[in-house]
């Protein structure tokens, strides 16, 4: 009788559980440094810091939250059909046995313990994106209740109605890599989060420049990049669908970043690198739910088409519609990400193939190309059930937050004014005589004063609030 070895299992496939463990680490990356540069960077620098800030507190809150009860709300055995048991995921016994998602029947090659930090990562950036549409004026105080509650009361429902074996994954809806999971509830929440919270100060918006577009092409590169990990780990195994889901994402990016550039020039009369990073974002956002099962010419059709349907969304509607105007979404994330999102998952109702299906182990004979015409119909169900549950807990935990808990969802004027010296004592650009770009000596902050005193206009870099402003 063969001894078990204990750092070899028989159901371990070290190739699977080394590129998971790869894929997590570059989704991570995508968030921590990623969208911290990137929000830091399209900010003016005075937000530069609290944008930051806001992605790095979120990233560490859902991880706490993930192993002590979130995971199994997500992942684990049935409670409910939306929604299963939760529990901590803590003990070494069960971080050692293999990966098994009970009510999905799904199991993998590698141990829970991977499974668990893997699925972190995508519930960490799903609230690191919706933050895109707080910024420059949500209380950091509130984004801190916030996080854990809209992971309790959302995230968790998505992901087990549509990855964990809940309704949705029975009824055959896809969704490869979060398409709606992550990006279609981020871009919904953030949208209907903006409306609570309210808009910027009105220099803000007018004003509203990259203060380092370099910085912000860092984060976009490492975006891009791990998302390969994003959606070439989600067959949970070094296979041939990763591979695909890999070469999909970066036709669908590609093609994206082209048409978007292309309706530039023909619209604005010259290219844009910031309009670039948005056709980059919606291509990444609309290939997601379909990476693994579309052939590379869907890849290529998801791709224009994202580069352009959203183009549409933020660049003619999100300019014509008064609802744009009175709900201020930052950057923009219900046209990149919802819109996107939803794009997506509509176009794999129609581009899915039998062979990827089949490659992702998934029992759906395909979309609409395969005579499958009901797929189609599975997945506006499926985007309108996501969409319904975050317009609602959305609404519900903001005004938790802001009536019950009695905690501002917006920054005081001073606060607004001034920025993150104000909110944190500190400041994203100092010198070698201790001086912040806003006048602010690091030194005095350091000692305990307090950051946030009466500010002249000259530190201020400017003439003082406008007139619009005094009056918001």
């Amino acid at each position: 009788m063969t001894t078990p070895n204990p750092t070899n299992p028989d159901w371990l496939n070290k190739g699977d559980n080394a590129w998971q463990l790869t894929a997590a680490s570059l989704v991570a990356l995508q968030s921590v440094p990623g969208l911290m540069i990137l929000y830091a960077g399209i900010m003016q620098a005075k937000w530069a810091v609290n944008s930051a800030f806001m992605a790095l507190y979120a990233f560490a809150a859902v991880l706490i939250c993930w192993v002590i009860f979130a995971y199994k709300a997500a992942f684990g055995e049935y409670m409910l059909p939306f929604v299963g048991r939760p529990g901590p995921v803590l003990i070494m016994d069960m971080e050692l046995r293999q990966a098994v998602l009970p009510t999905a029947n799904i199991t993998a090659n590698f141990p829970l313990s991977t499974m668990v930090y893997f699925q972190f990562v995508f519930a960490a950036i799903t609230l690191v994106i919706m933050a895109g549409a707080f910024l420059g004026r949500m209380n950091f105080t509130a984004w801190m209740v916030f996080v854990p509650l809209w992971l309790t009361l959302s995230y968790t429902v998505g992901a087990f109605s549509l990855w964990g074996g809940g309704f949705l994954f029975q009824r055959g809806v896809i969704d490869y890599s979060g398409g709606y999971v992550i990006h279609l509830s981020s871009g919904t929440a953030g949208f209907v989060g903006a409306y609570w919270i309210g808009p910027r100060l009105r220099s803000d918006r007018d004003n509203f420049i990259p203060h380092s577009t370099l910085l912000c092409l860092v984060g976009a590169g490492i975006l891009w990049i791990g998302w390969n990990g994003f959606n070439g780990g989600d067959p949970y195994a070094a296979s041939p669908d990763a591979g695909a889901a890999v070469i999909n994402t970066n036709i669908a990016t590609a093609m994206s970043l082209l048409v978007w550039t292309i309706m530039d020039i023909i619209f604005f009369k010259k290219p844009s690198v910031i309009g670039a990073v948005q056709g980059m974002i919606t291509g990444l956002v609309a290939i997601t739910p379909a990476a693994g099962v579309v052939a590379g010419w869907g890849a290529i059709i998801i791709g224009a088409c994202s580069g352009s349907i959203p183009w549409i969304s933020m660049n003619i509607a999100g300019k014509k519609f008064r609802i744009f105007e009175i709900v201020d979404d930052t950057l923009g994330v219900v046209h990149t990400h919802m819109v996107a999102g939803a794009l997506g998952g509509f176009l794999v109702g129609l581009f899915a193939t039998a062979e990827g299906c089949a490659a992702f182990a998934i029992t759906s004979p395909g979309g609409a190309i395969e005579g499958n015409g009901k797929q189609v119909w599975l997945q506006i169900v499926g985007a309108l059930f996501i969409i319904g549950w975050n317009l609602f807990w959305t609404s519900a935990i903001m005004l938790f937050i802001k009536y019950v808990l009695r905690i501002p969802l917006r920054m005081s004027e001073e606060h607004l004014l001034i920025g993150d010296d104000a909110i944190h004592g500190e400041s994203a650009y100092t010198f070698g005589d201790g001086f912040s770009l806003s006048g602010v000596s690091n030194t005095t902050t350091l000692h305990g004063h307090d950051p946030a005193r009466k500010t002249t206009d000259i530190e201020l870099g400017g003439d003082g609030p406008s007139k619009a402003d005094k009056q918001s």
